[in-house]
C-alpha cells in the first residue's frame, strides 16, 4: 500500500501523527491476538472434548441399539437454551448458561426397567450435542475475531508503519535538501552582489 503524501510541513506533521498512532496501538492490537489465540486454543480443546464424550454416549447408546425399537424417543426434548454474552479480549461471544430438556410423562408401571436408562442417555446425548454445537459455533466467532487481528497486526507492523516512517525519511530529506539549496542560492547571490558592489567601487575609484 503506497502512502500518499506532499513534501510539506503539513503533510510531514499528518503522517508522523498516523505513524504515533499505529506506532502506540500495535502493543495493544498483539496482546490481543495473543489473547484470542490462547482462547482459541482453550475452546478447540473443550470442542475435541464434547467431541469424544458424544462419541462415548453414542456407542452407549448402540449398546443398547437392540431395545431402542421399544423405546419412544419423543418422550425427551429440548425445552430451552439459555445463554447469555461476556466480551473476551474484546469480542462479544455468548455463554451458554443453561439446558432445559423436557420428559414427557409415560407409564411408570407399564414401561421397562430400562427406560429410565434410555431417558438418562437421550438426556445426556442431547446435552452434550447442544454444548458441542454452541462450542463450534462459538470457536467460529473466536477464530474469525483472531484472522482479523492478525491481518491487523501485519498490516501495521509490515506495511504501514515501515511506509509512514519512509515517507517521514523522504519528506524530512527533501526538506533539508530545499533548505541547503535555498542557502547555497543565498551564498552565492550574497557573493555576486559582494562581487558586483566591489567594480562599483573600483569603478568609481578608477572616475
Amino acid at each position: 500500500m503506497a502512502i500518499k503524501f506532499q513534501y510539506n510541513k503539513t503533510s510531514l506533521q499528518q503522517i508522523e501523527k498516523n505513524l504515533k498512532m499505529r506506532q502506540r496501538t500495535l502493543p495493544i492490537i498483539k496482546s490481543k491476538e495473543t489473547a484470542l489465540r490462547l482462547e482459541v486454543k482453550k475452546c478447540k480443546e473443550e470442542a475435541d472434548e464434547l467431541e469424544r464424550q458424544l462419541e462415548s454416549q453414542i456407542s452407549g447408546y448402540e449398546r443398547m441399539y437392540a431395545l431402542w425399537g421399544e423405546f419412544d424417543a419423543s418422550l425427551v426434548s429440548l425445552k430451552d437454551v439459555q445463554l447469555s454474552v461476556r466480551k473476551i479480549a474484546g469480542v462479544r461471544v455468548p455463554v451458554l448458561d443453561n439446558i432445559e430438556l423436557e420428559v414427557r410423562p409415560f407409564g411408570l408401571f407399564s414401561a421397562p426397567k430400562w427406560y429410565f436408562d434410555g431417558i438418562n442417555l437421550l438426556q445426556g446425548l442431547a446435552k452434550t450435542a447442544v454444548e458441542r454445537e454452541f462450542v463450534f459455533a462459538k470457536l467460529h466467532l473466536l477464530e474469525h475475531a483472531r484472522k482479523k487481528t492478525t491481518q491487523k497486526v501485519n498490516l501495521f507492523e509490515k506495511v504501514q508503519i515501515p511506509g509512514f516512517q519512509e515517507a517521514v525519511r523522504k519528506i524530512k530529506r527533501f526538506m533539508e535538501d530545499e533548505e541547503n539549496l535555498s542557502k547555497s542560492s543565498q551564498k552565492i547571490l550574497k557573493s555576486l552582489q559582494e562581487k558586483r558592489r566591489a567594480e562599483d567601487e573600483e569603478k568609481e575609484v578608477a572616475v
